[in-house]
Formats: C-alpha cells, sequence, structure tokens
C-alpha cells in the first residue's frame, strides 16, 4: 500500500484502494473533514476525520501525516502519527513507524511490531467496552474544563 512489498508474516492486508481526496505533504487543513469517499493524507489535518456511517471509506495516514483530532471510519491505516481517538467500523492497521495517542476502538486490527499506542484498545464487540470508553472520555473532557 505505501510502496514497499510486505513480508509474509505481515498482519497488515495493505489493498488497492483508490483515493478521490489527497491531501499533500505540503498542505496543512484546519477544520473537520466530512467524507463519502476515501482520503489519503499525507501533511496535516487539525480537526475531526469522519465517514459517514453508510459509505464504504478508507482513511490512510501516510508515513509523513499527522492528524490532531479524531478519525472515524470503515477502515483505518496509520503509518504516520494520530493524536485523537480511532473509531474503525471494520479494521485498523498500524504499521511499525506509526505512533497513535488515543484510544482505539476496532472490530478488527493489525499492529506491527513498533508501532507505538498511547491509549486503549477497545473491541467495539463488545457493549461494556462502549460504556468504558465513553466514561474515559467523559472524564478527560471534565479535565480540560
Amino acid at each position: 500500500m505505501f510502496g514497499k512489498s510486505r513480508n509474509k508474516s505481515s498482519p497488515l492486508q495493505g489493498g488497492n484502494e483508490k483515493f478521490e481526496t489527497l491531501i499533500g505533504p505540503q498542505a496543512i487543513v484546519q477544520g473537520n473533514l466530512r467524507l463519502k469517499e476515501s482520503v489519503r493524507v499525507d501533511g496535516i489535518v487539525i480537526g475531526d476525520i469522519e465517514a459517514e456511517p453508510d459509505h464504504d471509506v478508507t482513511v490512510v495516514i501516510g508515513a509523513q501525516g499527522q492528524v490532531q483530532g479524531n478519525i472515524t471510519a470503515n477502515f483505518v491505516v496509520v503509518a504516520g502519527h494520530v493524536i485523537g481517538n480511532i473509531v474503525a467500523r471494520e479494521r485498523v492497521e498500524l504499521p511499525s513507524q506509526c505512533r497513535v495517542e488515543g484510544d482505539i476502538r476496532y472490530t478488527s486490527i493489525a499492529i506491527e511490531h513498533g508501532a507505538t499506542i498511547l491509549g486503549l484498545l477497545l473491541h467495539r464487540d463488545n457493549v461494556q467496552t462502549d460504556l468504558i470508553a465513553d466514561m474515559t472520555q467523559k472524564k478527560i473532557e471534565t479535565h480540560k474544563k
């Protein structure tokens, strides 16, 4: 997916996703993105990235990409840096060079050795997990005030 051939033992699936929206390495986007089609971020996004639930959307954060905000989509790949929570309705892939500072809610997940995660990993099929995550988020919001 990122121009490198993957080791056969790698848990990452990659894919041949077609990206209608590309945010280049020199771009800085401030504001929330609401998506109906897949996006690749190689620049900086300051704001949330949210795919509509009825659209099959992939969000890829390239190795040089940065997001300061929450990401919600069907399929999320983070090769760069995310400061915020991730909700993947289907799958999250975290290559070895990535850094995520936030909680990750997933249905399926692949993590390569060397990936950095500073937050909780929460499986989405568990209602109790969603309640714990909501309580954690409320505590964080209360602390910020």
